[in-house]
């Protein structure tokens, strides 16, 4: 390939040594990746919610840091590599649309093994924890070229 594209994925993925070893395969030497996920201090206030909530379950998801993202795609076989985080705190019409949005969107690891009359419950009691009706969104955006 010439060049990767991805937008608001990679976090979903445990494993970044392997995904960014995996995306070096597939590009050409000097192909281009521009990407960008969560990163460090992603939906800070749900999880703290979340480990309010639920202090027993963990989000599973990987929100790296800038320097730790560049450090994997060096070792991955990237150069030219340009990592930085932005906030982007991100305000809802109304609570209502915050808790579809977390039920369908950022809850659904801990909404998968209950049963789903205790969903929208288990939703709001997250979002009654909240400061806000927002989403504390810190984007992780990256640019680097295959060796």
């Amino acid at each position: 390939l010439d060049a990767i594209v991805s937008t608001a994925t990679f976090h979903w993925l445990p494993d970044h040594d392997a995904l960014f070893r995996s995306l070096a395969e597939a590009l050409r030497p000097g192909g281009r990746l521009e990407a960008q996920c969560g990163g460090a201090g992603n939906i800070a206030s749900v999880i703290e919610a979340l480990e309010r909530v639920a202090p027993d379950e963990a989000y599973p998801y990987t929100f790296a840091t800038a320097e730790e993202t560049a450090g994997r795609l060096g070792a991955a076989g990237f150069t030219e590599i340009d990592t930085w985080l932005v906030e982007e705190p991100t305000v809802f019409p109304s609570r209502e649309d915050l808790e579809s949005f977390l039920a369908t969107v950022v809850l659904w690891p801990q909404l998968k093994d209950r049963d789903p009359a205790d969903h929208a419950a288990f939703v709001a009691r997250v979002v009654d924890e909240l400061p806000a009706v927002e989403l504390d969104y810190v984007r992780l955006n990256m640019r680097a070229s295959r060796r």
